[in-house]
Parts: C-alpha cells; structure tokens; sequence
C-alpha cells in the first residue's frame, strides 16, 4: 500500500470488536511511535498500554462515551514537559513531539489492520490521578485501539481543496 493510501484509509473508529489485540501488534505500532523525530531528539513521549479489564474501567470514568467502552485496549499518551525542548520565546515542543508520535502510531495500527481515534477530551486530572505520574507528565491522548466495526462503511474524509491552504512563492 502506498503511503497516500495507508493515509487516506485511516481514522477515527468509534465502534470497536470485542477481539483482542495481539500483543505483537501493539509493540510493532509502539517501534513505529518510538521512531517519530522530536525537537532536538528529546523524545518527550510516554505510553502506558491498557489492557486490564479492571484498569479500563477506571479509565471510563475519564471519558465518558458509549462508543470508547467498546475498545478492549487503549494506549494513554503523556508528554514529559521537563524532557522536552524549548525555544528561546519559551515555546514548549512537548505537544507537537508527542502529536507527531500519535501520528506515526496511528498509521502504523491502519497498516496492521487496526482502528484507532484519537481522545483529547477527557478529564486530564482524573487520569492523571488513575496513573499517579509527577506532574511534569501531562496525558495528553487517549487512544483507543482494536478492530473497528465499522472500517468497510467508513465516508470519503472531506478535505479543503489544497489551493485553499498552500502558497507558493
């Protein structure tokens, strides 16, 4: 598959088999995520990998949709802003590091027949409080992953046409 393929033939699966992911997959898509390139190769990122039942429900009560319940895994994203880099006006990288290694893990899950999709609005403090990091360790994503339901219905994304977002000079 082409990568403008594997590209367009991702995304947001909200509707999850009750199947488990096999562990080998789950570690090659976290070998593609640990590749991602960061800001002075600081590699602000940390997983934690949900499998655990008991630790999943816990984890419902930080983001309370039906749909999210489905997903038998979820691979919470923290960014470590004491290891990332910052530029002289202060600009923390910690983010924009840590998107780019959601991207790449992403794309990874949809090469290995995965589903994923991206949570970024979740109540951070409970999570925060459910994993007990330092402070300096902010989750940043809740990714639930698995085998989607609803892959074969999935719409043509609708993407503004690319004169409306390049300039050439």
């Amino acid at each position: 598959m082409s990568f403008i393929d594997l590209a367009r033939s991702r995304f947001s699966a909200r509707e999850f088999s009750p199947k488990k992911v096999e562990k080998e997959k789950l570690e090659y898509v976290l070998r593609v995520a640990h590749l991602a390139p960061s800001a002075v190769n600081f590699q602000p990122w940390y997983f934690v990998v949900v499998t655990q039942p008991e630790i999943m429900q816990e984890l419902h009560k930080c983001y309370h949709r039906d749909w999210f319940k489905t997903a038998s895994t979820c691979i919470v994203v923290f960014g470590n802003h004491q290891q990332s880099w910052k530029r002289k006006d202060g600009k923390d990288h910690c983010d924009i590091d840590v998107a780019i290694a959601i991207d790449h893990l992403t794309l990874a899950a949809t090469e290995k027949g995965l589903a994923t999709c991206w949570v970024c609005n979740f109540d951070v403090e409970k999570c925060r409080h459910l994993f007990k990091f330092a402070a300096h360790f902010e989750p940043i994503a809740l990714l639930p992953i698995g085998y989607s339901l609803t892959q074969k219905n999935v719409k043509e994304k609708i993407r503004k046409n690319l004169d409306e977002i390049i300039t050439w000079k």
